[in-house]
């Protein structure tokens, strides 16, 4: 995952009051092997997996205010509290990435988790992934708001072959994606900037197709907004009118990319 195993004080600022514990800690879980293997050497019998736990330094009280707390942790405030600790957690991964210098190192995606679980108890149990009581949750899917128009293998093989090609706009854009869904909107604001500019000048070339013309003069009209943003980013001033306008911006720009899908075939 990238932070070194270890228990990591989360405050808001120097001198304030510990908000959260990060516990990262690993350990090893048996390799799945292919039944008829003809290797002589199968390799390694197991892998290293990362837990994650998030502890909130807040008491929960008596055991039925705890169980209270659960029921709603795991039913209707299941998204605050998943979300919440998702963006606290890369939070500590872009940290890891400034703090090494490495750009290898992506963020968390809980779609590729394992498990996911809510629960509460003592610091010293939960520290070590054990639980006086907890829920497992249902791992999220990709968002369908943002669904394709060709499944990832049919767009791979079009790259590879050569009968497609990445703009340089999709990848920037990706990484303003995940820099918003990620909890960081001041540089999602600042690479969405850029991404915009990219995306208006590569996508020129398909504005006579399909409804191109119009999503091209939508964004055209999104680009002051977002420069707004952008600028409000550098001056460390981003404000929520600001994230705003980022976020619908975004969504529209990746509107624009899928309808150059549709226009290429």
């Amino acid at each position: 995952m990238g932070p070194d195993p270890g228990r990591y004080i989360v405050r808001r600022f120097a001198g304030d009051d510990v908000r959260q514990v990060l516990v990262i800690g690993g350990f090893d879980a048996p390799r799945r092997l292919r039944r008829r293997s003809r290797r002589a050497d199968p390799g390694p019998t197991s892998v290293e997996l990362t837990r994650a736990t998030l502890i909130d330094a807040t008491p929960l009280g008596e055991p039925d205010e705890a169980d209270a707390w659960l029921e709603r942790a795991s039913g209707d405030d299941r998204s605050r509290v998943t979300g919440d600790a998702l963006e606290l957690l890369n939070r500590a991964v872009a940290g890891h990435r400034v703090a090494s210098a490495d750009p290898w190192v992506p963020d968390a995606d809980p779609a590729h988790a394992l498990v996911c679980r809510v629960g509460y108890g003592t610091g010293e149990q939960v520290a070590e992934g054990e639980w006086e009581a907890a829920v497992e949750l249902p791992l999220p899917g990709p968002p369908s708001s943002r669904s394709l128009v060709l499944s990832p293998q049919e767009r791979l093989a079009a790259l590879l072959s050569g009968r497609d090609a990445a703009l340089a706009c999709e990848e920037l854009t990706l990484r303003a994606r995940g820099d918003l869904d990620h909890g960081r909107p001041r540089e999602a604001a600042l690479q969405l900037a850029i991404a915009l500019d990219t995306g208006l000048a590569e996508l020129e070339a398909w504005r006579g197709q399909g409804e191109m013309e119009r999503r091209l003069e939508e964004l055209d009209g999104r680009r002051e907004a977002v420069a707004r943003a952008a600028r409000a980013a550098l001056d460390g001033a981003l404000d929520e009118s600001h994230v705003e306008d980022v976020t619908s911006a975004l969504a529209r720009l990746e509107a624009a990319l899928r309808e150059r899908q549709v226009a290429s075939g």
